[in-house]
């Protein structure tokens, strides 16, 4: 079964992983990775454009599929290996958060709804995912099923 997931990163090293086909989340670790499986939807929520500023993005910034095949490391220079999953990147915009706010299954009438986005990697329902990604305007390609 099909499993949707939102991962969130600065919109900076979303870009990256968007050029380079893949994914990664909490500064590398690997266990979140081994959550998420081939064929299943992930979209990256961005609440800053570069880490540690306070500039206030709050957006979705990527929708893709993970390809197939197991987390594994990559070299990012000064002994930095963190893990990634390879992904399909859809062609897509990007689209603020605060719209899809009471819309959104993990959001709706939440005070505090930025909560579950300090996880790095939760889980979403069908729902979400496909509301998301029509606020993206998202190229599905029947890709969700």
């Amino acid at each position: 079964m099909r499993a949707y997931w939102i991962a969130v990163a600065s919109a900076e090293h979303v870009r990256r992983g968007r050029k380079d086909g893949f994914m990664q989340v909490n500064h590398g670790k690997a266990a979140p990775l081994r959550r998420v499986k081939p064929g299943d939807g992930v979209i990256y929520y961005s609440p800053t454009t570069v880490l540690g500023e306070k500039d206030g993005l709050q957006a979705f910034t990527a929708i893709g599929t993970v390809r197939e095949g197991e987390p594994y490391q990559g070299e990012m220079g000064g002994g930095f290996t963190p893990f990634r999953r390879d992904v399909e990147w859809m062609a897509a915009e990007e689209a603020p958060i605060k719209p899809l706010l009471e819309r959104l299954d993990f959001t709706a009438g939440k005070a505090n709804w930025g909560y579950q986005l300090r996880f790095g990697l939760f889980e979403i329902t069908d729902h979400d995912f496909r509301l998301i990604a029509d606020a993206m305007g998202a190229e599905m390609r029947g890709t969700v099923s």
